[in-house]
């Protein structure tokens, strides 16, 4: 539906798209979207607050092996 938008003539802007890169988007998914499957896997399910979560003790993690962040 949201393609449907754009071919309406609603054109993109800051109010309705931002770029985003994928830890940006997990964020503000945990924000909005806290409780809500993100992740479905088998039998393993995770929400966006769940995944937020699990990235940050990764990244945390790998900087405690002494990785870091590229500038």
């Amino acid at each position: 539906m949201s393609h449907q938008l754009y071919a309406a003539g609603l054109e993109k802007g800051p109010a309705n798209f931002a770029v985003q890169s994928p830890i940006q988007f997990i964020e503000r998914a945990a924000i909005a979207y806290p409780n809500k499957l993100a992740v479905v896997h088998g039998e393993l399910k995770r929400t966006w607050g769940q995944t937020h979560q699990r990235c940050k003790q990764l990244a945390s993690a790998l900087k405690k092996l002494g990785i870091q962040q590229l500038s």
